[in-house]
Order: structure tokens, then C-alpha cells, then sequence
């Protein structure tokens, strides 16, 4: 199974708090985190959400 390597890349200060909410539950708080996720439907959906405050890359 394929992992998605997820990097915050912009700031979330005056974002709604839905998608603060959505990075905070990816493990990213601060610009610069990066965290490894397992390529599954729940965290395509967060992805979809906040893709763009974000930079994802596939790793395996």
C-alpha cells in the first residue's frame, strides 16, 4: 500500500475553522510539517479539503 507524504505549506492563520481542524487532524500545526499518511479514501477527502494550504507527494 502507498503512503502520501503531506506537507503544510501555507499558513492557517484566518482559515475557516473546519479546515484548521481538518490540518490539526493530519498532525500539521505549523508551516513546514510534514507528515506520512497511508493512501486511503479518508485522507483523499481531507486532502480534497484543504489541498490548498498543502503539498502532497506519493511514497512507498
Amino acid at each position: 500500500m502507498a503512503n502520501l507524504n503531506i506537507k503544510l505549506v501555507k499558513s492557517l492563520n484566518g482559515r475557516l475553522e473546519k479546515h484548521i481542524a481538518t490540518a490539526n487532524s493530519l498532525g500539521l500545526r505549523k508551516i513546514g510539517d510534514s507528515t506520512v499518511q497511508p493512501d486511503n479514501a479518508q485522507t483523499r477527502g481531507k486532502i480534497a479539503k484543504i489541498g490548498y494550504l498543502l503539498c502532497v507527494e506519493e511514497t512507498k
